[in-house]
């Protein structure tokens, strides 16, 4: 499936094998890879760039995105369907929303726009870029992949204090609310990410499909696994998850799958991914995977009423209006971007 596809968040750990799986199985496409900073003193994006080195003659393109900064999405989305509509890349054939965000060793964090970062970062944003360059895919349609996790459904995660849910107002959902839990509180905000992606890319689905134009386009949120060697693990965390990280999940993984069947390295994550985006698993697929198998997800995650509330919540913090997406939603007027 040739194309251009676009990855957030592409020097992560998932993301670097899943473009070492496109350039492999798909060459003839072109892909964005976004990152937060694109010096190559960065480690994690010089890793990204030796990883693309393998592949000389693939048509890959690295480009600073900030998703904390919703101007920054917009502008790159204003960008890229530009540059679709003047032929200077191939229509869209696949979105992956991989960047994220989470913090559990700090107090809740504001963006500029005056959102917690960590939903911003893992749902608002990617709502605003989807929703932006839907108009940019071809008429052969794609695949939107986004991602989830177990710790959407209420105990199912160790790491969890505090249960996921959607609050009554679902502006506290953007809110940095203070909270001398950190670690509970921080988690929590992330695991609500989680499901807000989960309940809002139901209600995508539904909007895709009773449009003509979009119906060929199909979103899948998947829950890629407990990632034994993530750096996320390292990243704004307690030092025992970092400790438990390098001296457990790494070296005895193998073992620790028979009694964890969820745990997997990034290398198999990756190729799940890559198989997802160019439709060559799940062909067509729609709505929650599971470790690459259909749902079910939590009760809360499908409740469409909620799922609704979540959709118009979402378009009005991702600054989306009827102006700005080619997608038929019931949107409002008035961006401010």
């Amino acid at each position: 499936m040739a194309g251009t596809i676009i990855i957030t968040g592409a020097n992560g750990s998932i993301a670097v094998h899943a473009v070492q799986q496109l350039l492999s199985k798909a060459p003839d496409s072109t892909l964005i890879l976004t990152v937060r900073n694109i010096s190559a003193t960065d480690p994690n994006t010089r890793r990204l760039g030796e990883a693309v080195n393998q592949f000389p003659k693939s048509n890959v393109v690295i480009r600073r995105l900030d998703l904390a900064n919703l101007k920054d999405v917009h502008k790159f989305a204003e960008t890229i369907a530009a540059e679709v509509a003047q032929e200077k890349l191939p229509p869209l054939a696949a979105i992956i929303c991989n960047a994220f965000h989470w913090n559990m060793i700090a107090a809740p964090e504001l963006t500029e726009d005056g959102r917690e970062k960590t939903m911003q970062v893992n749902h608002v944003s990617h709502a605003a870029l989807i929703l932006r360059l839907l108009g940019s895919f071809g008429p052969r349609g794609g695949r939107l992949v986004l991602f989830t996790s177990d710790c959407h459904y209420p105990g199912r995660n160790s790491l969890e204090v505090y249960p996921p849910g959607l609050p009554d107002d679902l502006d506290g959902l953007i809110r940095a609310d203070p909270d001398t839990d950190k670690r509970g509180r921080g988690f929590q905000n992330y695991a609500n990410s989680k499901l807000a992606i989960l309940m809002w890319t139901y209600a995508l689905n539904r909007y895709l499909e009773r449009d003509e134009q979009f119906n060929k386009i199909s979103a899948v949120a998947i829950d890629p696994g407990s990632i034994a060697d993530s750096r996320a693990l390292r990243t704004n965390t307690p030092a025992t998850l970092s400790h438990t990280q390098r001296f457990v999940l790494q070296p005895l993984w193998p073992m620790l799958r028979l009694i964890m069947p969820n745990l997997r390295p990034s290398i198999d994550a990756g190729a799940d991914i890559a198989d997802i985006a160019l439709n060559r698993t799940h062909a067509g697929e729609r709505g929650y995977l599971n470790l690459m198998m259909p749902g079910p997800s939590s009760e809360e995650s499908l409740n469409s009423i909620k799922q609704q509330k979540i959709w118009v919540k979402t378009a009005e913090w991702a600054g989306i209006t009827r102006e700005n997406t080619a997608l038929q939603g019931g949107f409002q007027s008035h961006c401010p971007y």
